[in-house]
């Protein structure tokens, strides 16, 4: 279990106010200061809580109550409730760093078959690009093309199984759906991979069609 003191160095490292450590858990500023002053003896949940949040962002804690940034440039997230785990993850680069999200995927639909509460998620991002930081374009070859936050572009190429992969800043997410269970996230934080993909997604957006209704 991690202690108190834990949890103020992490914060301290991601230069967070106990307020946006609330915000990420669901509990109030209060439980999280009385949590690091030792006022009150926290509930498991919570600090499973606290700790899922840290692990999102990319924090891990260590023997003799260490705190350190994660090392690692590879994080696999495998089945359903894994799968909004890298949501979250995305959603949050996002939120702190901006920037555009490039979406390709065989059947968009397998987004919303996986997706934990799908409506949160489409209006959190709704905002999120509302606020003139974020873009997303998403090239699928089967969509029913209504996003409400992206812009769509039906893809010309057909693939032979249903993967996808996002390109966001410095970090590119390779998604099987047919892994047992599914899906299956490779997340591979490297710039020149996420490069890459970015401009094979745009020489295909560019060949791609703009759905009937988007013109």
């Amino acid at each position: 279990m991690i202690t108190p003191r834990q949890i103020r160095a992490a914060r301290g490292l991601l230069g967070w106010e106990a307020t946006e450590l609330g915000k990420r858990t669901s509990l109030s500023r209060e439980t999280i200061a009385n949590i690091e002053s030792g006022r009150t003896q926290a509930r498991e949940e919570s600090l499973d809580r606290i700790a899922k949040a840290f692990d999102i962002a990319g924090v891990e804690f260590t023997e003799n109550e260490g705190v350190r940034l994660k090392a690692n440039d590879i994080e696999i997230f495998v089945g359903p409730e894994r799968f909004h785990d890298f949501t979250e993850f995305v959603y949050q680069h996002l939120l702190r760093h901006s920037g555009e999200v490039c979406i390709s995927v065989s059947d968009e639909r397998l987004f919303l078959k996986y997706r934990k509460e799908p409506e949160i998620y489409r209006q959190r991002m709704k905002a999120l690009v509302d606020t003139g930081r974020v873009k997303v374009r998403i090239l699928a070859e089967e969509s029913t093309f209504n996003s409400i936050f992206a812009e769509m572009r039906k893809s010309t190429q057909q693939s032979t199984s249903p993967t996808s992969f996002y390109s966001f800043g410095k970090c590119l997410a390779l998604i099987s759906f047919t892994h047992n269970p599914a899906p299956y996230v490779v997340l591979l934080k490297s710039g020149p991979f996420a490069e890459a993909y970015r401009q094979a997604f745009n020489d295909s957006w560019e060949r791609a069609e703009i759905p009937a209704g988007k013109k």
